[in-house]
């Protein structure tokens, strides 16, 4: 395919863009079928999809769009500091995707989600009241509170936190409030705040910019190498052949980053719900995460090793046990 391009363009931002481009495309193409069959089949066999023929094909074009635009800009901008500073290259990416990085996490629910869902702020009412008096007493500022339409896509139920200081903002799905107490959603909520409270956002945060930095690091060691271009067939280094093979050989790597983080998280997820247990109540949380789990069909005796590897929270049991024993 490098050959193939290359009838066209030897601009190396060009080729790289149309390089990832079909890449991108052909991978997506591949896997559509598999896509449409757990959305239209599995998921509707066990009641969970709300999604229609026609939401999901909107919702394709939205992806392709932002895909185009947003992973465009980015490709474009690491291809064009690599080309203008050789060694440095990594330390200026490394700033970039972390101005990114921080720039998602503050206007992600301002500017990307409303691309995809409706946010409406919570009414007035027995919630907003209850929620108002719980983050007094918590002594957690919070004014952003929105409801999404969760319920358009899904029938599953979630929330979570999201932003930065004064755009800090938590988001319930609907499906998630239609289908527990007062007291259950405003224990969800003091989970969420335990997240903040407890800096887990900001670490979750810098860890990803530090994972960001190893990783494009690591990648300045592997740019321009003949051999790298050879091993996957092409006749000469570019930097899109280089970031293909470095993929290849980062796999592993990233598999125990991911571990790492799964374990960080899982920590995170057992001092949130303590934090909720502290400032409200623990029988509340723990008949949200019942409902939560029987509302999901979870897997409540999951492997260990595969909870090791791959969950990022705690299996609903042990955090039951967990609840339970402080009490």
């Amino acid at each position: 395919m490098d050959t193939y391009l290359r009838q066209y363009t030897e601009d190396p931002v060009w080729i790289t863009l149309l390089f990832f481009a079909v890449i991108a495309f052909a991978s997506d193409i591949l896997t559509l079928p598999f896509s449409i069959y757990r959305t239209f089949v599995i998921e509707e066999k066990f009641g969970f999809n709300k999604t229609s023929v026609k939401l999901f094909i909107i919702d394709k074009v939205k992806a392709y769009l932002l895909t185009i635009l947003l992973g465009g800009a980015v490709i474009a901008a690491l291809v064009s500091i690599y080309l203008s500073t050789g060694e440095y290259f990594w330390l200026l990416a490394w700033i970039v995707m972390t101005v990114i990085l921080i720039f998602v996490s503050m206007f992600y629910t301002s500017i990307f989600l409303p691309l995809f869902n409706k946010l409406s702020p919570l009414e007035d009412g027995e919630l907003r009241t209850a929620i108002r008096n719980y983050c007094e007493s918590a002594g957690f500022h919070l004014n952003n509170i929105y409801v999404m339409d969760g319920s358009k896509r899904s029938a599953k139920a979630n929330a979570f936190f999201s932003g930065l200081g004064k755009r800090k903002k938590i988001v319930l799905y609907d499906t998630l409030i239609g289908n527990h107490t007062t007291d259950e959603l405003v224990a969800v909520l003091a989970h969420e705040t335990g997240h903040y409270k407890l800096k887990h956002t900001r670490t979750g945060l810098l860890m990803g910019v530090l994972q960001t930095g190893l990783m494009l690091f690591i990648l300045s060691k592997f740019l321009g190498n003949d051999a790298l271009a050879q091993a996957l067939g092409a006749q000469q280094s570019s930097f899109h052949l280089d970031i293909i093979a470095f993929g290849l050989l980062y796999s592993p790597v990233s598999t125990l980053l991911g571990i790492i983080s799964n374990i960080f998280s899982r920590k995170h997820e057992f001092e949130a719900d303590a934090f909720a247990r502290t400032t409200f109540k623990a029988a509340p949380l723990a008949s949200a995460l019942k409902k939560l789990s029987s509302d999901s069909l979870s897997n409540l005796l999951p492997h260990p090793a595969y909870v090791f590897v791959h969950y990022s929270h705690p299996p609903l049991l042990e955090r039951l046990e967990a609840l339970l024993k402080a009490e």
